[in-house]
């Protein structure tokens, strides 16, 4: 039987505050356990939350830049659970009326666009952490603690429809929406702290069916590599199950990144099960016209318009134009590094970027800020490929060089210090031919038999005999000429 993966995913995203969303506690992360809770954090009687309107502003800026609704009137409510790290034993979030409602998401799978719709992303609070691992009691008996210092933190709980179809699509989708809330400045994304975190929604259909299948939630992945390995493995343990004639159960699952697999946790709950009712201690959030166009206002360009902008004005594909707006700052360095060259070589800077310095910065983990050729050194290596200074070829090699920081990481005294200044001269390359041509009679008649890729090989010898410094353009011409003439 073929099947359709259905996936949706509701990420939840903590918003970059100094403080909570109830309580004045700091928000800073890796402080000692329990010092950054007070008492509303800690639900003790007669403490009362008061909005942080810090984290609307933020909430209001994701609606505006994914196309949504902002409420002007949104309720918070109570949502019951009884867990050891949640003090007050229920969460105040949104429920009936979230404070944004729609949107959608672009992103790119391969060469190809695809959006995705958003449900709603509404503010909500934190809970805390339990910790079991090597937590030593009193009497050194294995135990457990709480740590209270993340109850309280800001989160904007950002649901998609159930519109993806694979792992690749879910992986692109939330690699866009964490690249979209860094790009606003309403969240670090540092998902290694807990700052992005991912439930995916999960379940498997006959092709054609029209239902839904059950759908399982896997909860809390804080890694792109690890939320595909996890849809991928739960897609076939679904799909075995029912071709073995068991039934799919809902239910909340983890991801076990050791065993590469993901397993019960508990039974999933569905919006009955946690109680709403609204928060008899929070009035309803208004938010003005007037509030919402001070915070478009002070909105940057969103990743949209520029891809837009890259098209139109420098003639960039899609999906290119889509790759160098993945961050501000990436961005930001390729139109330096454009403003750096003449007009219309915009394409020879996407090229570089999106190749030699893309794969140089992946091989040491590193991103574009932390990058040690600067956009005016490498527009200034650039302009030598297109004065034909050095090849492409070349410029390589004085890439590398100035990565490493040889001569302070300038292009122009790396060519000279390494005389790899590209050989032009036409009488030069014309010797080296005709001396290839001369001592290849074999591959020559190959050439003139018909056979292409003899050609190929004459032209590596001469750029050989030229130690990488001929013209290609110049070798490549003069070299057809001699053997057709």
């Amino acid at each position: 039987m073929a099947w359709e993966i259905v996936i949706g995913l509701e990420t939840h995203t903590q918003l970059s505050t100094q403080t909570k969303i109830f309580s004045g506690s700091s928000t800073r992360y890796g402080a000692l356990p329990n010092t950054q809770a007070n008492e509303v954090d800690l639900a003790l009687p007669g403490s009362l939350p008061v909005m942080n309107k810090a984290a609307v502003d933020r909430a209001i800026r994701f609606g505006l830049a994914v196309g949504a609704t902002i409420a002007p009137r949104s309720i918070f409510a109570r949502k019951n659970y009884f867990y050891p790290d949640s003090p007050k034993n229920y969460q105040i979030s949104q429920f009936e009326i979230p404070v944004v409602q729609g949107g959608s998401i672009s992103f790119f799978i391969g060469d190809q666009e695809k959006t995705v719709n958003l449900t709603r992303a509404h503010l909500e609070e934190d809970a805390g952490k339990s910790m079991h691992d090597d937590f030593v009691g009193p009497h050194g008996e294995a135990s457990s603690g709480i740590d209270l210092n993340r109850a309280g933190t800001p989160l904007l709980e950002i649901v998609s429809e159930p519109e993806m179809r694979s792992a690749a699509e879910a992986v692109a989708y939330a690699k866009a929406l964490h690249s979209l809330v860094m790009w606003l400045g309403i969240c670090d994304g540092n998902m290694q702290e807990g700052s992005f975190r991912v439930d995916a929604n999960v379940s498997v259909r006959p092709v054609g069916q029209k239902e839904f299948g059950t759908r399982c939630e896997i909860k809390n992945v804080n890694s792109f590599r690890f939320l595909e390995r996890a849809i991928q493995y739960e897609v076939r343990r679904q799909i075995e199950l029912i071709e073995d004639g068991g039934r799919v159960v809902q239910e909340t699952r983890l991801y076990d990144s050791e065993r590469d697999e993901t397993r019960s946790m508990r039974s999933k709950e569905d919006a009955h099960d946690y109680r709403y009712f609204p928060d008899p201690d929070l009035p309803p959030l208004v938010i003005a016209h007037d509030w919402i166009e001070s915070v478009r206002q002070t909105m940057p360009e969103l990743p949209a318009a520029l891809r837009s902008r890259f098209v139109s004005d420098f003639g960039l594909a899609p999906v290119d134009a889509a790759q160098l707006s993945s961050s501000r700052e990436l961005a930001g360095y390729f139109e330096s590094v454009n403003a750096a060259l003449p007009a219309g070589q915009a394409k020879l800077a996407a090229n570089w970027i999106m190749g030699e310095v893309s794969a140089t910065l992946n091989r040491e983990e590193k991103d574009i800020t932390q990058c040690p050729v600067s956009a005016a050194a490498l527009g200034a290596l650039l302009t030598r490929i297109i004065d034909g200074t050095v090849s492409n070829k070349i410029a390589r090699d004085v890439f590398a060089a100035m990565w490493a920081g040889e001569h302070d990481g300038n292009p122009d005294a790396i060519i000279q210090a390494k005389g790899l200044t590209q050989i032009s001269d036409t009488g030069a390359i014309a010797a080296m031919v005709d001396a290839v041509i001369a001592d290849n009679p074999a591959i020559v008649a190959e050439y003139r038999a018909g056979k292409q890729k003899a050609f190929n090989s004459l032209v590596g010898q001469i750029m050989k005999a030229a130690k990488g410094k001929a013209n290609p353009q110049q070798v490549n011409d003069l070299l057809k000429a001699k053997l057709e003439g």
